[in-house]
């Protein structure tokens, strides 16, 4: 008789033991796969966040160079900052006068362009195009439309019978200028977004609400804007974070002024960081991990009401 071959890893009666695994080159290879993209990640994500956290505890020299531990030093001249509360104000100020006209115009516009025709078409595209501008072009273009003596915005209120408006030399009005150039600059990504939700809407459901007599309004309200729900809970999650992380627009069209009305904590970091040589890597750390847990808290607010809402339907 002849001795049956046992598979290496297994009992002489062929039995592997309870356990233990077979080799898989197939799933060391998918791992492979992953090492890029884990890489990447822990290079410019893990990184510059375990600097920022160690930067945030030390002194730094006039070069920026870190020096002694300060322990909670840093946080502690962050809160005591007489700035600070108009800083964090301005933040979520600006926050609110994005995110709130970018989502409800988004959504107004991606109904009305919900209807397939050649018309619509062309008006997606159009309403696309900000999607593919820059932060810095963006800003440039409404630099000359916030002109106080040629700009467009000027034009449309003289045509009114209104006084010019120092758009971004008025602390009254410069704010709420920089949220209507950002605005612009989310609203095609939105549309986009919501266009696929829409699409994505069975035409079982929009017929049946029709046989029950829903239309126009109410049609809208009732049956498309919920089912696209979960799309709209990304886009509030997604414009918050990048509203909060806002910094060219600001850059180029007031440099935080005028009198500091337009400076938000990640402007402000910037200040403390770079700015004029200032080097102050130790502030502006605990500046950032201060800008993070604002971030985390939104963000853990809006999952646990509106993200809620949107689990129940």
């Amino acid at each position: 008789m002849s001795a049956a071959i046992a598979h290496p890893g297994t009992t002489p009666g062929g039995v592997r033991p309870a356990g233990k695994k077979p080799f898989d080159i197939h799933s060391w290879t998918s791992l492979l796969y992953l090492l890029p993209a884990v890489a990447v990640f822990v290079c410019f994500v893990v990184y510059p966040l375990i600097r920022t956290f160690i930067l945030s505890a030390s002194g730094t020299d006039i070069l920026g160079r870190q020096s002694q531990f300060v322990g909670l030093r840093n946080f502690q001249r962050v809160f005591t900052d007489p700035e600070f509360g108009k800083i964090m104000l301005n933040t979520l100020l600006f926050a609110v006068y994005t995110v709130v006209p970018t989502i409800v115009l988004s959504l107004v516009i991606a109904l009305m362009l919900n209807k397939e025709s050649t018309v619509n078409r062309v008006f997606r595209t159009v309403f696309a195009l900000p999607f593919a501008y820059s932060v810095s072009a963006a800003s440039i273009i409404f630099s000359a439309f916030f002109n106080p003596a040629t700009g467009l915005f000027n034009a449309i209120v003289q045509k009114f019978g209104g006084q010019p408006i120092g758009w971004l030399t008025s602390s009254q009005f410069a704010l709420p200028a920089i949220a209507m150039t950002t605005v612009w600059m989310n609203i095609g990504y939105n549309v986009l977004v919501l266009l696929a939700g829409l699409g994505s809407v069975p035409d079982e459901v929009v017929e049946a609400a029709r046989l029950d007599g829903a239309s126009g309004f109410r049609l809208q309200w009732f049956i498309m804007i919920p089912m696209i729900m979960s799309q709209v809970f990304f886009l509030i999650i997604t414009d918050t974070i990048q509203s909060l992380e806002s910094f060219g627009q600001i850059h180029v069209l007031t440099k935080g002024g005028p009198d500091s009305s337009t400076t938000t904590l990640v402007y402000d970091i910037y200040m403390h960081g770079f700015a004029n040589n200032s080097s102050n890597f130790g502030y502006a750390s605990a500046e950032a991990i201060v800008l993070i847990v604002v971030v985390a808290i939104i963000t853990l607010i809006q999952f646990t009401t509106v993200g809620k809402k949107v689990d129940n339907q």
